[in-house]
């Protein structure tokens, strides 16, 4: 990916009818490292929606490079009729550990190459593996049935929940636990897969992941994506609910979410590879009744 760059600055904004707002330290996506006092100025009140303004005044400016964190600053750039996809599943593989304390899978020969030879005719063989598994295992997608007796399954779960849907990333600050409404509320995620990119994902296969530092979407949080209109929500952490003793097995993210008919896709990876919007995101599993969880093959199709 190109190159992306974040103002720093101070701001005063003077309003021609009155009144004025300060800002200490704010951090706004911009086009390049090039970009002027005036330009800032723009683009801080194009982000923020002020209107009636008579003058903005930046000073202490800095520019970054940081990758963007979306908003309606700097547009995505137009796709040319290419596209790009990007992975954002874990590999599953033979004793992998996705949640401490939980079977790992376990991936055998069903029919080997070898006996396969007795079945067929002289040079063609085939090989059939196995897997023993929990459906929360990798990348997985949780339905209404995982968390509500009466909900849709795997099987119930429409594909418009699930595929080639308009994507929207919400970038997570380092080292931020909770993503609670007003860090949600400046995008818009109506009938959009909205992906939180927390960076946890480097610890994944770690004791460090299921820790108590883990982000996590708090309970005003999912309640405000549900009112907001949300289609689906991913997260690249263990859970998209506080897991520490602290929260008492609550889970009222999944509770609100899949009581709204939001599919839930956690363990993400890769999202840092996303732009902030412009791409469409994939989680699809199969059809399996009775099932309300299950593994997914998570991808994004990116404008070129």
């Amino acid at each position: 990916m190109a190159a992306e760059y974040r103002a720093v600055f101070d701001a005063e904004v003077v309003f021609a009818n009155g009144g004025g707002l300060r800002t200490e330290g704010f951090r706004l996506d911009v086009p390049g490292p090039e970009i002027d006092d005036a330009a800032l100025g723009a683009l801080l009140v194009r982000h923020l929606g002020l209107l009636m303004v008579g003058e903005v005044r930046i000073t202490n400016r800095t520019v970054v490079e940081e990758p963007h964190k979306g908003g309606r600053a700097v547009a995505v750039p137009a796709g040319d009729g290419g596209r790009r996809l990007v992975e954002l599943s874990h590999v599953i593989t033979d004793g992998m550990i996705t949640l401490p304390g939980w079977p790992a899978p376990r991936i055998t020969d069903w029919l080997t190459r070898e006996a396969s030879r007795a079945n067929y005719a002289p040079g063609v063989e085939f090989h059939v593996a196995r897997i023993d598994m929990i459906a929360n295992t990798g990348t997985y997608l949780d339905t209404p049935a995982h968390r509500w007796a009466d909900g849709a399954d795997l099987a119930g779960t429409p594909l418009d929940r699930l595929a080639d849907l308009p994507g929207i990333v919400v970038r997570v600050p380092p080292g931020t636990r909770s993503v609670d409404r007003l860090m949600l509320a400046p995008y818009d995620v109506a009938g959009r897969a909205v992906l939180l990119h927390t960076g946890w994902d480097v610890h994944f296969g770690t004791d460090r992941y299921a820790g108590p530092a883990a982000p996590y979407l708090t309970r005003d949080g999912a309640d405000w994506l549900v009112d907001a209109g949300a289609t689906l929500i991913g997260i690249d952490s263990i859970n998209i609910d506080d897991m520490t003793p602290a929260a008492a097995g609550e889970r009222p993210a999944h509770s609100a979410l899949l009581a709204a008919g939001i599919p839930i896709v956690e363990h993400l990876t890769g999202l840092a590879a996303l732009p902030p919007e412009g791409f469409r995101f994939t989680a699809a599993p199969p059809r399996v009744a009775g099932m309300g969880t299950f593994p997914v093959r998570a991808f994004a199709i990116v404008d070129a």
